[in-house]
């Protein structure tokens, strides 16, 4: 695995001076916010959402406590309407189950609808090194695969970070035909040349939004026509989901449907809800011959009854992003796996290992915006310092940071050296500042003021302040 998510501070760093991508997510931002509010308001009276909220994290947490026997059920239902349950413990099994199958059906072509477990996995490159032709049908899949198989940077919208330009360049350089700015003209062109990918694509390969216990069903939640198309029309469907999504009822699945495409993309319903149940029946005219769910582990059951088990609930709406102000300005590529925002900073860690992800819990603010939106209400900022507390007591941070962080407390708590020592600081930021009101360059701290200025202190400092209110209080009686 490619753990780039080592490197964070550098991939932050250069999104941060890349200014195409700057411009890019300028015009990006708040536009998913602004659908969401809209929206949510549909629901009715802030009473109304959070009632909705409390439901849905209800589901889930009911899911989770018992995950076994679910997913036992959901097992039987499937397989009694004639599809095949695998199970994969990591993306290299999730790999293998997939070449196989596609070897057992002399498979040519897989046609695949949007699978975040596949980008876990790199199953494009398996399937490819097994002479199967993997087709990405998401436009946002799509342009990013004929983009040198460029990974996504959004779980919802994957190029939000490319502009009308760079689409329109990519389009006219891979397809050889006249460069087009128009968005119409840009996505028809992309259908024609899918079109043909759909019809004879042998297999198609989806993720699912949810799994449902008492149906054996997968629902699936999309805007563009494909993923109905991936899987109906090829004779192999084969679904890759995580082993925590799946849910009891329909009636569930009503429920948590009110809040994902509002958290989502701001709508009140997606364009296209499927809920595929089983194979092909005679009487049918259209679905798969086979039908083949991979329930993915990759981490997951060593979150199931740990402390960060309310990380499970998420149902990839990718809400927190679109509400995060690290995410809006360094995109999503920084955070160097799968999963960028909040929700990234949280999973990565848990499923690769903290050693891995060192800087990613504190790729956040703790503004607590993703908390607010999130439909499952998950406590994202809470989460982030938990991973921060393991950090320090498996002694994962710099050497340097820990000594300080040691010093300062010592410090803190002997009141005389902690006065000092305000006493000191106050001074010395007042020096650096010269009589402004901001300080371009932090002697002591330079990564404070690489990309802003640190305000100057202003009047006196709270000791001083409260000896002052003492005296005068003596002074008067």
């Amino acid at each position: 695995m490619d753990f780039r998510s080592r490197r964070f501070k550098a991939n932050a760093s250069a999104a941060l001076a890349n200014p195409v991508l700057q411009a890019n997510m300028k015009m990006a931002k708040g536009k998913f916010v602004d659908k969401r509010a809209i929206s949510i308001k549909e629901l009715g009276d802030a009473g109304d959402f959070e009632m909705t909220r409390e439901a849905a994290k209800n589901i889930r947490d009911l899911v989770l406590d018992d995950l076994d026997l679910w997913l036992e059920k959901f097992e039987a239902q499937a397989e009694a309407r004639g599809a095949t349950v695998l199970w994969a413990k990591d993306g290299a099994e999730i790999c293998r189950h997939v070449v196989d199958i596609g070897r057992r059906h002399d498979i040519k072509k897989a046609a695949k609808s949007k699978s975040m477990l596949s980008e876990e996995a790199g199953l494009n490159l398996a399937l490819a090194a097994a002479g199967i032709q993997p087709v990405e049908t998401d436009l946002g899949e799509y342009i990013l695969q004929i983009n040198n198989n460029e990974p996504p940077s959004h779980i919802i919208a994957p190029v939000i970070h490319k502009s009308l330009d760079e689409v329109a360049d990519l389009f006219h350089a891979i397809h050889k035909t006249p460069r087009k700015t128009e968005i119409p003209a840009l996505t028809r062109e992309a259908r024609e040349v899918l079109r043909e990918h759909f019809l004879t694509a042998d297999m198609g390969i989806s993720g699912g939004n949810f799994l449902v216990a008492e149906t054996g069903s997968v629902a699936l939640v999309t805007n563009e026509g494909n993923g109905r198309m991936v899987t109906t029309l090829p004779r192999v469907h084969v679904v890759i989901t995580g082993i925590e999504k799946v849910i009891p009822t329909l009636e569930d699945l009503a429920l948590l449907m009110r809040l994902l495409p509002r958290s989502a993309t701001g709508q009140s319903i997606s364009n296209y809800v499927s809920v595929l149940t089983g194979v092909k029946q005679p009487e049918e005219r259209d679905g798969p011959e086979h039908l083949y769910f991979i329930l993915v582990d990759n981490g997951r059951a060593d979150v199931v009854g740990s402390e960060f088990q309310e990380m499970l609930r998420c149902i990839r709406c990718g809400a927190c992003m679109n509400h995060c102000p690290v995410y809006q300005t360094i995109g999503g590529h920084a955070y160097g796996w799968v999963y960028p925002g909040p929700m990234g900073a949280v999973l990565t860690p848990l499923y690769t290992g903290l050693k891995n992800a060192i800087d990613l819990p504190h790729a956040a603010t703790l503004c607590n915006q993703c908390g607010v939106v999130c439909p499952v209400k998950i406590p994202l900022p809470e989460l982030l310092r938990k991973l921060r507390e393991k950090q320090v007591e498996k002694n994962l941070r710099p050497l340097i940071e820990r000594i300080a962080l040691k010093a300062w407390a010592w410090v803190a708590g002997c009141p005389t050296l902690y006065a000092l020592g305000t006493w000191f600081a106050v001074r010395y930021l007042k020096w650096l500042a010269g009589g402004k009101q901001s300080i371009p360059v932090l002697g002591a701290a330079p990564e404070w003021t690489a990309g802003r200025n640190f305000p100057a202190p202003e009047g006196k400092t709270f000791r001083e302040l409260y000896a002052a209110m003492s005296a005068q209080k003596r002074g008067g009686r």
